[in-house]
C-alpha cells in the first residue's frame, strides 16, 4: 500500500532525511519513533503531500507523490502534532467545512459529518466552540476532521500530546478501534502507547533508518542473552552474591527489595538451578517468570548508543 525508496529531503545544507525505504501493507498499524529532529514530521508530511522530498519516491496505493499528489490526497486523512482546527467555529460546522474542502456532496455532507461524530464520541460537544473544549475533545476533533472522507490511511503525530492520563487512554482506544478499518502509521514519544497499538515499528534516527520490524523480531535481534525476573518473599545481602554464583549467570540486579533481574547466557535453561538455590536458602519464590526487552530499551539502543558509536 506504502512503498517508500531511497526518499531524502534537504533544506539547504541540512538533510532532514537520508535515503529513506521501507514499505508498509494494508490494515497495517505501524509506529514511527524517533528522537526530537530525527525527521519523522518531514516524512509524514511528504507522504501526506504537504511538501515534496529531494529525491527519491514513494507510492501509495500505486500513485506517485511527486505526479498524483491529489489522487494521493483522497487516501489519506492527517492529523499533524498541532490539529488544524479553527477554534472559533463550532464543532459541527468544522466538520462539514471540513467535508466540503474534501470534495464531498452537500447531500452526503451530513452523513459524513454524523459518522465522525459519532466514532470520535463528539455528540456532546458538537454544538460547542472548538476554542472551548478541553485538550482531549479538541485532539478528537483534529482526528475527526481527518477521517471525515473515510480514508483509507490515517497518518497521526503525536495525537495524544499535551493530554492528562485519563485522555490518554480514551484517544488511544479510539485509535485502536478505528485500527481494525484503517492502514495507521502513528508518530508517538509514549513508548508504551506504540506497544500496545502497533504491531511493527519504523525507528528513524539522525535521519536514518534504523530499523524496520516487529516488536518481537527486534527484541530477538538486539537480545544478546536471556533475561529472567525473580521475585523472593525473603531476601538478604548474600542473595545476589548466590545468585551469581550460578552457571551460565551474567549479572544480577536487585531492582527494588526482593526483585531481581538476571542476565544469563542464549538458551541457559537456569530456571530450576535458580528454585534449588531459592529452596535451600528459604527465600521463597514469588515468581520467576523470562522478561522481553522492552520498547525503551530498543529505542535507546538503536538511537542514542548507536549514534554515539557513530561519533
Amino acid at each position: 500500500m506504502i512503498e517508500v525508496e531511497n526518499l531524502s529531503k534537504s533544506y539547504g545544507p541540512r538533510e532532514a532525511i537520508k535515503n529513506l525505504s521501507f514499505q508498509i501493507e494494508k490494515g497495517e498499524v505501524v509506529g514511527f519513533l524517533g528522537p526530537n529532529g530525527a525527521g519523522k514530521s518531514t516524512t509524514m508530511n511528504i507522504l501526506s503531500c504537504i511538501m515534496p522530498a529531494s529525491s527519491g519516491t514513494a507510492k501509495i496505493c500505486g500513485f506517485d507523490i511527486f505526479e498524483q499528489s491529489m489522487e494521493i490526497r483522497k487516501l489519506i486523512g492527517y492529523l499533524p502534532e498541532t490539529p488544524p482546527l479553527y477554534s472559533d467555529m463550532v464543532v459541527n460546522d468544522f466538520l462539514a467545512f471540513a467535508s466540503r474542502l474534501r470534495n464531498i456532496s452537500s447531500r452526503e455532507t451530513l452523513l459524513a459529518v454524523e459518522r465522525v461524530i459519532e466514532q470520535c464520541s463528539l455528540k456532546e460537544v458538537k454544538n460547542r466552540i472548538i476554542g472551548r473544549l478541553s485538550k482531549g475533545y479538541q485532539q478528537r476533533v483534529g482526528i475527526a476532521q481527518a477521517l471525515v472522507h473515510n480514508p483509507d490511511i490515517l497518518i497521526l503525530d503525536e495525537p495524544t500530546i499535551g493530554l492528562d492520563p485519563i485522555q490518554i487512554i480514551e484517544i488511544r482506544k479510539l485509535i485502536q478501534d478505528l485500527a481494525s478499518s484503517h492502514t495507521i502509521i502513528l508518530s508517538s514519544h509514549i513508548l508504551p502507547e506504540i506497544t500496545q497499538i502497533c504491531k511493527r515499528v519504523i525507528i528513524i534516527s539522525d535521519g536514518e533508518i534504523a530499523a524496520v520490524d516487529s516488536l518481537e523480531a527486534l527484541t530477538t535481534r538486539l537480545r544478546k542473552g536471556e533475561r529472567l525476573l525473580l521475585k523472593l518473599r525473603h531476601s538478604n545481602n548474600e542473595t545476589i552474591g548466590k545468585l551469581r554464583t550460578l552457571k551460565r549467570v551474567n549479572t544480577v540486579i536487585e531492582d527494588q527489595t526482593g526483585q531481581f533481574t538476571i542476565d544469563c547466557d542464549p538458551q541457559a535453561n537456569i530456571q530450576d538451578n535458580i528454585a534449588q538455590i531459592s529452596i535451600d536458602n528459604s527465600w521463597g519464590i514469588i515468581e520467576l517468570k523470562p522478561a522481553s526487552v522492552t520498547l525503551e530499551e530498543i529505542f535507546l539502543k538503536l538511537t542514542v548508543e548507536e549514534n554515539e558509536v557513530r561519533q
